[in-house]
């Protein structure tokens, strides 16, 4: 690979862009931050002329893939009207009344623009319905970048105690975020003995995927469930990733169990920036009744929702062959990473459900908790991905894989060989 544009891009980028990009993650890339000129399907061009398969999806929202022709002619004529009115629009409705129809918890719905802010606004309203302060969340669940959430996300530094994960993030933070392992009731049950009267809500990844690719163990999200109503404690699923990845009515229909509160981005808007809370009728009455504030510029902006429109009406016409192909190219392409790996003598787990998964560099069969992703060997993951690259296979560095509905038989055999030299 030829990455001579890049390189001199980023070298330019750093001189006007703090660091040379615009969110802190996408520093994490070999040789240098890539620049990208075109998406097209499952592919991505570089500006040096280099074709990926991509995996990575923009980080998830691109379900359908890059520059999907129905998406993009819904917000050509959202953009011919208008792109901004400081006022309502008939779409706000309209894309509504479709969350509500498939998100079994989506009785009242509010538009926001990131998934930073749509978890804001639930820790907020959770903590005014309750008159609690304290909120429960898990080591390794990430849920944003604001100062109240973003705590103990990187499993080298977990301790007993919470653990800030910025510089500038003020100490009254850990005052009011209590962390447990994930998938662990007695554990929680502990907590919960202890400071049930003071919890706002407990907050989760309904499947763990900001560090490796963690399911809930049988059973473990129903006993959250039950204990949230036995103490009065309002349940919010993120649902950022995988809102609309698992099905139309995100993990907690693919699961059967149902939140108070969850939140869901990424995937709705297809790339465009858009984002929701979806809840209870009753909680959300506070943010209805203008108790609690919530407020935006952007918020259910015309040309989002316009994209975010156009997806669920796509995936709900071709529900059953969207998401059977996302399941099954998922499942043999795991299947297929993991037959490789044993052929080449290499040590690897891979965790998921195929729409999205994870591979890890381990001898442990089965990882459970965000403590046992310490046993990974994070450096041989990110040379993985960047020997991928080389190959023309572009995955998120931390491995974890996005497959969209744009992927094809053809480019997953394709990515299998690259896996063979990779490896």
């Amino acid at each position: 690979m030829n990455y001579e544009r890049s390189k001199a891009l980023f070298e330019r980028a750093r001189h006007v862009v703090a660091g040379g990009v615009n969110s802190n993650v996408r520093a994490v890339s070999y040789p240098v931050p890539l620049f990208y000129r075109e998406g097209q399907g499952a592919r991505l061009f570089d500006v040096d002329g280099n074709v990926y398969i991509d995996y990575c999806l923009g980080q998830g929202p691109l379900l359908l893939g890059h520059s999907h022709p129905r998406v993009l002619e819904a917000v050509r004529r959202q953009l011919e009207r208008g792109q901004l009115y400081a006022g309502q629009h008939e779409l706000e409705i309209l894309v509504a009344e479709k969350l509500q129809q498939h998100i079994p918890c989506a009785q009242l719905v509010r538009f926001t623009t990131s998934g930073s802010e749509a978890v804001h606004i639930a820790l907020r309203v959770a903590r005014a319905v309750t008159g609690r302060k304290r909120i429960i969340k898990f080591e390794g669940h990430y849920h944003g970048w604001f100062d109240n959430i973003l705590v103990s996300l990187n499993p080298a530094a977990f301790d007993h105690d919470p653990v800030l994960e910025s510089r500038g993030q003020t100490e009254s933070v850990l005052n009011e975020v209590l962390v447990v392992p994930w998938n662990d009731i007695p554990r929680l049950q502990e907590v919960l003995a202890a400071f049930a009267g003071e919890i706002a809500a407990i907050i989760m990844e309904p499947i763990m995927c900001n560090v490796g690719c963690i399911l809930p163990e049988p059973g473990y999200l129903e006993a959250v469930r039950e204990l949230c109503t036995r103490y009065g404690i309002v349940l919010i699923f993120d649902e950022i990733i995988t809102g609309f990845r698992l099905g139309l009515g995100g993990a907690q229909a693919f699961f059967g169990v149902t939140p108070d509160l969850a939140t869901f981005g990424k995937a709705l808007g297809s790339g465009f920036p858009v984002s929701c809370l979806a809840g209870k009728r009753e909680i959300m009455e506070e943010i209805g009744n203008l108790s609690v504030v919530h407020a935006g510029t952007y918020n259910g902006n015309p040309v989002s929702l316009a994209a975010a429109w156009a997806t669920l009406e796509e995936l709900e016409q071709h529900r059953e062959v969207c998401y059977r192909r996302l399941f099954a190219l998922g499942q043999r392409l795991m299947r297929g990473i993991a037959e490789i790996a044993e052929q080449k003598g290499r040590s690897l787990t891979i965790q998921g459900l195929g729409p999205m998964f994870h591979v890890a560099f381990t001898t442990r069969p089965h990882i459970r908790d965000a403590r046992e992703y310490r046993d990974v060997n994070t450096a041989e993951g990110l040379a993985f991905a960047y020997r991928l690259q080389e190959n023309g296979i572009r995955i998120i560095p931390r491995g974890l894989w996005y497959l969209s509905t744009a992927h094809t038989e053809e480019e997953i055999a394709r990515t299998l060989e690259a896996v063979a030299v990779a490896l």
